[in-house]
């Protein structure tokens, strides 16, 4: 099997989205290699009984934890991974007082059934689409469910963040169409800067109006701090909240995390910082848009659902979660909009209202492909008319999957750095 990441005189190249197991064989060559440096080791088992791997490097006392595959559709931190772990094995700078701690992939049950490894277009993407119900994702599912019921997956991963006590963890997402942003349970200061250097290098826009992050204070362009306790939410119906997920599980020791995003398809209209004409309007025509829209895919659902066999599987649990998700985001749009909201702010909830009903049909469609139901190929009409009219509606371009690789990187570098510096500072006058 060739390497999914490779370097051809000294340039990196990434040749496709590995799968799990592929990432499970490329860890443990390395930790073959050097095997007095490295330790791939099973952490815990998924609920479908999948292994959860973590490779070590270094021994060192403090430690950076780098999480992939918490999202089974955001392929890129896989790649992202593997290029980091061989960095660490190769540059001893980084491991001088360092240990690095790769989970392979959170959830590799939904990467199991998400699997696009090289897409072409945005249609192609969401042919196989796979995203979880909210409470099946391991580093949300502490935000809508009692400890006594969280997923195999979540208690692996806090167990590993118990164990290793990280200063930094950073876990690694990306976006289908938009911007690269950063986001932070606390402030790493002088992190901005290396962020847009390497985001501007690699011809990747930075997104300055991420509506996941609506509210929150910015510490630079693309770089944002999550909320406090007692916070408003900025969108008050939606069932998670970002404080209660498993990134914030390393404040018990002292730590903090860096969640890394990077576009798969990069639009240049998600930095434009200009205050949009008429906020309130364009919020409550998304608004508008987004009920329309589910309830298009609503209509086939229950046209469909009695002739459905096996009504309860994930792809359906998914498709209806992010569908009952819509009556309340839509009225928080029409509340919304402050004085002041910015053209990129009102592109990225753009981009969110075309995101949501899409995947839902898109993980609808492949049921009622399964099950040769007759209402699929009403369904992918919309399927492939919303993919190609998302793509045209912000001038989509491709990022080579060597740069969405090498930006994840230099920005967790650069974040282990500076939070080492900022650890290191408190140390000091502590």
């Amino acid at each position: 099997m060739a390497s999914v990441v490779d370097r051809t005189g000294g340039r990196l190249t990434v040749h496709h989205y590995p799968s799990v197991p592929e990432l499970v064989v490329a860890a443990g060559r390395l930790a073959a290699h050097r095997t007095e440096l490295s330790l791939l080791r099973e952490v815990g088992t998924s609920r479908a009984g999948r292994p959860l791997h973590l490779l070590s490097v270094g021994d060192a006392a403090r430690a950076v934890l780098v999480v992939a595959g918490a999202h089974a559709n955001e392929p890129t931190g896989g790649s992202t991974l593997l290029h980091l772990a061989e960095r660490t094995l190769r540059d001893p700078r980084l491991r001088a007082d360092t240990s690095w701690h790769f989970l392979l992939c959170a959830d590799p049950d939904g990467a199991s059934l998400h699997r696009t490894p090289a897409p072409r277009s945005l249609l192609d993407y969401h042919r196989n689409f796979f995203r979880p119900a909210g409470p099946e994702q391991p580093e949300w599912s502490p935000s809508v469910l009692p400890p006594d019921r969280l997923p195999p997956e979540t208690r692996a991963l806090t167990a590993v963040i118990d164990e290793l006590r990280p200063y930094l963890q950073v876990s690694l997402h990306c976006t289908d169409l938009g911007g690269s942003w950063v986001q932070l349970t606390k402030d790493i200061p002088g992190l901005a800067e290396p962020f847009a250097k390497s985001a501007a290098k690699l011809h990747i826009p930075v997104e300055t109006g991420a509506s996941d992050a609506a509210g929150w204070w910015v510490s630079g362009p693309g770089v944002h701090v999550l909320p406090g306790p007692g916070a408003a939410a900025a969108y008050p119906s939606l069932p998670e909240d970002a404080r209660l997920t498993t990134w914030h599980r390393t404040h018990r020791y002292g730590g903090r995390t860096a969640i890394v995003e990077v576009p798969m398809w990069a639009s240049d209209l998600v930095d434009d910082a200009a205050a949009h004409p008429a906020p309130v309007r364009a919020m409550r025509a998304l608004a508008r848009r987004l009920r329309r829209d589910a309830l298009l895919v609503e209509e086939i659902l229950g046209e469909a659902l009695p002739r459905l066999p096996g009504a309860e599987g994930p792809l359906l649990r998914a498709a209806r979660w992010a569908l009952a998700l819509v009556p309340g985001l839509a009225d928080d749009w029409r509340r919304l909009p402050p004085a002041g909201t910015s053209m990129a702010y009102i592109g990225s909830v753009d981009a969110f209202g075309r995101r949501l009903p899409l995947r839902a049909a898109a993980m609808l469609l492949r049921v009622l492909d399964e099950a040769g139901d007759r209402a699929a190929p009403r369904l992918e009409r919309l399927v492939t008319q919303w993919s190609e009219a998302f793509a045209e509606r912000f001038r989509a371009r491709w990022v080579p999957l060597e740069h969405q690789v090498e930006h994840q990187s230099r920005t967790t570098v650069a974040a282990a750095w500076h939070a080492r510096a900022v650890l290191d500072r408190d140390r000091t006058h502590g």
